[in-house]
């Protein structure tokens, strides 16, 4: 017995049922694979599959390289259903095994989804020319067996394309930079080179994401020195790294700023640490 209708008994599926299989795959002459890419920001692999949807291979920027997998289905499903994601040989390889890749539940009104690890390894097999098939029973009509697969067919060139995109991702995310707090050396408009170093980032980030509406710079100050005077310093520190924003490309109209003083303290000003956490620039990302 093969290791596909072993995974497709495990599910229920009868032996009778596996014969009258509805399948949804591109064909020889209609398997295409579209690549796109918000460079360094987000990878894109899409495959259509005909009468069915389409499957959606999506990295982002991030700390560490990052894959999620979406079956995009025209009908959703109607209730919980749980599937088997099998990598079979396509026709024209007789004797190649299949083999399980995992088991998932698609949920009530959902896309289908599968883990990181299953994700990575459904592109691989891809590559190596074999057909990710996802089995289940439908879920309008639980009589009838359902088979969706991806084509290998004309894979290969988009997924160097694809490769060399996830290659090329940032090394972090939106969510790394979008509230970013900078400090600075005390009495002065300099940044530490620690906080340099973050906005340089913020900067590097804001180049590439076309998505961000908004960046909001607010300066504080702590409490040494006279209100007015602190109030003014709070203002040139924001309208500086303003200044630095929009050297590196970023839009002024996308910029706003604002100087505070030393009107909103994080905490005390009793010790040189506390005055350096109020000393600061606090730089807010909005998409």
């Amino acid at each position: 017995m093969s290791k596909t209708l072993l995974c497709l008994l495990c599910l229920g599926i009868s032996f009778s049922a596996v014969a009258e299989l509805r399948h949804y795959r591109a064909g020889l002459d209609d398997s295409q694979w579209r690549f796109s890419a918000s460079p360094r920001i987000e990878c894109r692999l899409e495959h259509d599959i005909p009468a069915y949807g389409k499957a959606v291979f999506v990295s982002r920027a991030g700390k560490e390289l990052n894959m999620a997998f979406t079956l995009d289905m025209w009908a959703k499903p109607d209730a919980a259903t749980k599937a088997v994601l099998i990598s079979n040989a396509p026709r024209w390889r007789p004797g190649v095994p299949s083999h399980e890749i995992t088991s998932l539940t698609y949920h009530k009104y959902f896309n289908g989804e599968v883990p990181k690890k299953a994700a990575w390894s459904m592109l691989s097999e891809l590559e190596r020319g074999m057909e990710p098939t996802f089995y289940y029973r439908d879920w309008y009509q639980a009589s009838n067996q359902v088979a969706v697969g991806l084509s290998a067919v004309n894979f290969g060139g988009k997924y160097t394309d694809f490769k060399a995109c996830l290659a090329s991702l940032l090394p972090y995310s939106f969510d790394d930079i979008a509230f970013t707090v900078l400090s600075y050396h005390s009495g002065g408009s300099e940044l530490t080179e620690f906080s340099k170093t973050q906005l340089a980032r913020v900067q590097e980030y804001l180049t590439y994401d076309p998505e961000v509406e908004l960046v909001l710079v607010d300066g504080y100050t702590d409490s040494y020195g006279g209100r007015s005077v602190n109030k003014r310093v709070s203002e040139q520190r924001a309208g500086s790294v303003k200044a630095l924003l929009v050297s590196g490309g970023i839009p002024e109209e996308r910029i706003l700023t604002a100087g505070h003083g030393e009107t909103r303290p994080i905490g005390p000003d009793g010790t040189p640490e506390q005055r350096a956490l109020n000393r600061r620039v606090v730089v807010r990302i909005s998409k």
